[in-house]
């Protein structure tokens, strides 16, 4: 079996697995946030206030703010492997995609536990 430097110790099960759980959760997020808007009568900023004040909609966003970083860091590092042969090149480009995908993580969470 030949090893790939820049898998990083990585399987293909284990990533096929994490897409599916990440795209899982991402889907339960979106029918928990249709059938939100599907039982109000109107939407308005107090609702919606309301809604995202509640501390199961904090740690649910999160989760799923956290399972987007995920897939989206499994899609990109997949696309960056296939397509850029440069070692050196493809490792810069994946730093810059943690950097990113960190600073996204820290946002979100704050704008999230501020409201």
């Amino acid at each position: 079996m030949v090893n790939n430097a820049s898998a990083l110790g990585r399987h293909g099960l284990h990533d096929w697995l994490l897409v599916r759980a990440t795209a899982i959760m991402i889907t339960l997020y979106v029918v928990y946030i249709v059938v939100m808007i599907m039982m109000s009568d109107t939407i308005t900023y107090s609702v919606w206030h309301r809604f995202f004040q509640s501390s199961f909609t904090k740690v649910f966003t999160c989760l799923t703010l956290v399972s987007i970083l995920i897939h989206g860091w499994i899609g990109m590092w997949q696309v960056l492997t296939d397509y850029i042969k440069l070692l050196a090149i493809r490792m810069l480009l994946q730093l810059a995609i943690i950097v990113v995908l960190f600073v996204y993580a820290i946002y979100g969470t704050l704008v999230v536990w501020s409201a």
